[in-house]
């Protein structure tokens, strides 16, 4: 996945779960945090998993 990807899909989740497609300037700070951790920790869980293999 390349880091737009990782981004993408956090802003995705992100959006889900907070119920906002776009924070209010009140909200936008945490919005963005989130976003940006969501998106770090994706990184970290696919750089430690074992691909699977192919058959």
């Amino acid at each position: 996945m390349s880091e737009p990807e990782f981004q993408e899909a956090a802003l995705q989740y992100v959006r889900k779960v907070s119920g906002f497609r776009l924070p209010s300037r009140a909200n936008e700070e945490a919005f963005n945090a989130a976003v940006e951790e969501i998106a770090a920790i994706s990184r970290r869980l696919l750089e430690a998993v074992t691909p699977r293999r192919r058959s």
